[in-house]
């Protein structure tokens, strides 16, 4: 059954008016117990500490036609990771050779996410051999192509193009790389996001070979500069550009004719979506053709949300379905109550006793195949602290709240348990302390293959029926 946010916020808001706004609008708990699925997990391969310290991968991308995958840290390194689980080092963007030091600082920031080119394994084509790679850097010299007009000037965020001569070969062994675009950072949280291309997308369609590029609202909290909203500012948004374009005004990228804000005066012709805070996990649902976001919240709703040409999500105006009012509360009257902005199909309160009181959406992958049937038709999404693994319907999807969203445990050891529990028991095994989150991250392959990644012990599990 779907929740109808109408009818729960007049349940709570009957009465006086300090009741008009909560720090959790959604009363009653994720369902614990009732509909959940259990799976398996399998060790698929290890990747090593760096300097000492855990590994903090944030994004595995599988190598079209290979079978190997390529999955980052966020301090730089880029390894390979063949069939078999074996690593290698293919690049590491923090040598100095480069000269673009990589700002891996505090938890949020480092080597965000990269893209292979869908050409990048076709030799003769445009984008041969080339990836993206998107980031943080502690080099603020060269003149940034977009700033936030307030701030520190914390660091910048820079999308790199890389280009290898052989990219089959199993390190880079191409030159330095072109920048494409540089921001400037206001604070030192909620900068880069997902970077991706439309994996649906074949050589004769627009969409072929645009990059998407997730933006965060540029930090600090509740988005104080209110750039989210603002349709000439390059935070808070998803791009959508032609990385081997060059009508950009930098002349370094293209901006498709299609983008739904090219012919506006007033308005960046990158954007594809606008109103996000985080936006650290997009993908598409190969069935439908849907494109999802997780985009992560401020202390109270964490949401996944439909993202449309020209959609506006909200932020910093609405959090999740309710409008945002402080870091303390949401406003709970007149719920989704504005026709003009795109809401979750499902949002999640960071009060739920399931979760930890930090709590972060993170995601996500519409399973479409029958290798795991637990999971088929469903829609895969999680809280990265707490690593619990959520689903909703990827056929019925719902109209926001939380009452629709179920859990998906694993089977391990005695029985079925939270992904958490699993990452706590392997630290401990490995000598470290028990990792108390998971910084979890998803990850696709073909043939129905999912992983999931953390920060904290190195292991990459590949999910198995």
């Amino acid at each position: 059954m779907r929740v109808n946010l109408f009818a729960l916020a007049t349940t709570l808001v009957a009465s006086p008016a300090m009741a008009q706004q909560s720090s959790d609008p959604f009363p009653e708990p994720i369902e614990p117990a009732d509909g959940v699925v259990i799976v398996g997990l399998s060790d698929f391969a290890t990747l090593p500490d760096v300097a000492g310290e855990a590994p903090r991968p944030m994004l595995m991308v599988e190598e079209p036609g290979s079978g190997r995958f390529f999955v980052n840290d966020m301090r730089g390194p880029l390894y390979t990771v063949g069939p078999d689980g074996a690593v290698t080092t293919y690049l590491d963007i923090d040598d100095p050779r480069w000269g673009i030091p990589v700002e891996a600082s505090g938890r949020e920031r480092g080597f965000q996410s990269f893209a292979l080119h869908p050409h990048f394994t076709d030799e003769g084509r445009p984008g041969y051999g080339t990836f993206y790679t998107w980031g943080d850097t502690e080099d603020t010299a060269p003149e940034a192509d977009f700033v936030p007009g307030g701030g520190q000037d914390s660091h910048d965020t820079v999308l790199l193009e890389w280009t290898a001569r052989d990219p089959a070969a199993a390190t880079y062994d191409g030159g330095p790389p072109r920048a494409l675009l540089r921001i400037e950072q206001p604070f030192g949280n909620h900068n880069a996001g997902h970077l991706a291309f439309n994996p649906m997308a074949a050589p004769a369609d627009p969409d072929f070979g645009m990059l998407y590029v997730g933006v965060a609202d540029g930090g600090s909290g509740g988005d104080p500069m209110n750039l989210a909203q603002d349709p000439s500012s390059i935070f808070g948004k998803i791009l959508r550009i032609d990385p081997l374009g060059t009508n950009s005004a930098n002349g370094r990228y293209g901006i498709p004719s299609d983008n739904p804000h090219v012919a506006a005066r007033d308005a960046l012709g990158e954007i594809y979506a606008s109103g996000l805070r985080n936006p650290q996990r997009f993908g598409w649902d190969t069935s439908t053709g849907a494109m999802y976001v997780a985009d992560i919240g401020q202390n109270i709703v964490e949401e996944l949300s439909p993202v449309t040409a020209g959609a506006n999500l909200g932020w910093n105006r609405w959090e999740g379905s309710f409008r945002f009012v402080s870091r303390q509360a949401v406003d709970l009257n007149d719920p989704r109550g504005d026709a003009s902005m795109t809401y979750p199909v499902a949002e999640y309160g960071h009060a739920d006793p399931l979760l930890q009181r930090q709590s972060a959406v993170t995601g996500v992958v519409a399973y479409r195949h029958d290798a795991i049937p637990q999971l088929a038709d469903l829609l895969l999404f999680g809280d990265l602290p707490s690593g619990e693994v959520f689903y909703v319907s990827a056929d019925d999807v719902p109209e926001g709240g939380q009452e629709s969203i179920r859990r998906v445990l694993f089977r391990s050891g005695s029985g079925p348990r939270t992904f958490l529990e699993i990452v706590g028991d392997a630290s401990v095994a490995q000598g470290r302390e028990r990792a108390t989150r998971t910084d979890l991250r998803f990850a696709a392959g073909s043939a129905g293959r999912i992983f999931l990644l953390n920060k904290h012990d190195g292991v990459v599990r590949e999910v198995v029926p």
